[in-house]
């Protein structure tokens, strides 16, 4: 959480306040304030805002840029702004490494916040977080969430592009196994975003940075804190990945995420971080590893709202075997036809919200990743 410290017992870190202690300059900006523009993006269910020296500030609403009526914001108003939220020190350590990550809450909401430097001078961009975390049937999401979050053990990764609904996503497979199951969460996240209240499960929340100093150290030192379950904010690296399938090669349920489109790139993703001559292991630690790959994005609905729509690859012995001997190129026809199993398929999960009517013809053909076959689906042709 972005604010100042404050001493911490002996021979610990200093802990962090959410507030910063001073007030906010005197109002000689022009414009509504960082907490006001907060307050309109929540309401209006924005998901980000964007701020910038010689910019006129932007919201993103359903994933495109809307501009407003605000006027440009000076280097004396983005400094303004920026001390709303951040310390002297975290702003003079912004002014140094020129790039800024972190998290503030208010009462209504959670913000995450990156601050950089570019052409036209300081910018940043907040996320902002529901405090409510939805449920797995408030997302509409297919029951095979459930069963795959009920694994005791194995590798789930969530994949997509920033802005696809991964964390909300994670935050509700969190949630449902919390309230379900007596388990010992742990997450190791940068930053944090959902807040997590035990329920039957015990659940603790490392950010990276304040919790933990690195994330490499603190999802190795998870495993000697008696969990049942890791987050892991992101899949960075071969490390991450190394220690991630080892601990969920020895009895623990690890979740994840990669910036990846689809659940076979995914599986191309990971092993790409490993040379030729090691991949074959690779493959064969990931097949008896592997519980489920679930790729999102999110479509603009007939309602005004958002859906997600998915590629779902549920690891099962005959998709094992595929992954053991390198057939990528064959599992997506395996996941097109394993209904039962709770595969699907972007161009399936597409076209089942169009016949709901839940988003238009134009919209199935815009977010598809294979547009001549779903205009044949759209035709009843394929």
């Amino acid at each position: 959480m972005i604010g100042t410290r404050v001493p911490g017992p002996p021979g610990r870190p200093p802990l962090r306040k959410i507030r910063p202690p001073f007030p906010p300059p005197p109002p000689t900006k022009t414009g509504p304030s960082l907490k006001e523009m907060i307050q309109i993006a929540f309401e209006k269910g924005y998901s980000d805002i964007h701020l910038g020296v010689g910019e006129v500030p932007r919201f993103r609403d359903r994933g495109a840029i809307v501009t407003t009526e605000y006027p440009k914001i000076d280097n004396e108003t983005f400094m303004h702004l920026l001390q709303e939220v951040l310390t002297e020190e975290q702003i003079r350590q912004f002014q140094k490494n020129l790039e800024f990550d972190g998290a503030t809450q208010y009462d209504f909401a959670r913000v995450r916040i990156n601050v950089f430097d570019s052409l036209t001078g300081y910018a940043m961009v907040l996320r902002i977080i529901p405090l409510k975390i939805l449920t797995l049937e408030q997302l509409k999401l297919p029951p095979v969430f459930k069963d795959v979050s009920s694994a005791h053990k194995g590798l789930i990764l969530v994949t997509g592009p920033t802005g696809s609904g991964k964390s909300t996503t994670m935050a509700a497979m969190v949630d449902y196994i919390n309230k379900e199951y007596p388990r010992h969460i742990i997450t190791i996240e940068d930053p944090i975003e959902f807040v997590h209240k035990s329920r039957k499960s015990l659940i603790k929340q490392r950010e990276v940075g304040i919790h933990t100093l690195e994330f490499d150290k603190g999802l190795k030192a998870s495993l000697r804190e008696d969990p049942d379950v890791i987050l892991i904010g992101e899949m960075r690296d071969r490390e991450t990945v190394n220690t991630a399938l080892k601990a969920a090669q020895t009895g623990h349920l690890v979740m994840g995420t990669l910036h990846t489109n689809s659940a076979v790139k995914s599986l191309e993703r990971i092993l790409s971080l490993y040379d030729p001559d090691e991949r074959p292991g690779m493959r064969v630690a990931i097949a008896e590893s592997l519980v489920a790959i679930i790729s999102q994005g999110l479509c603009p609905t007939t309602d005004g709202k958002r859906a997600a729509y998915h590629d779902i690859l549920v690891n099962t012995e005959t998709i094992k075997e595929y992954i053991r001997e390198g057939k990528n190129d064959e599992i997506t026809p395996l996941m097109e036809e394993g209904d039962y199993d709770g595969m699907t398929v972007m161009n399936k999960s597409l076209f089942q919200l169009y016949s709901d009517g839940k988003i238009t013809e134009e919209t199935a053909l815009e977010y598809s990743p294979a547009r001549n076959e779903m205009s044949q689906m759209l035709r009843g042709r394929y």
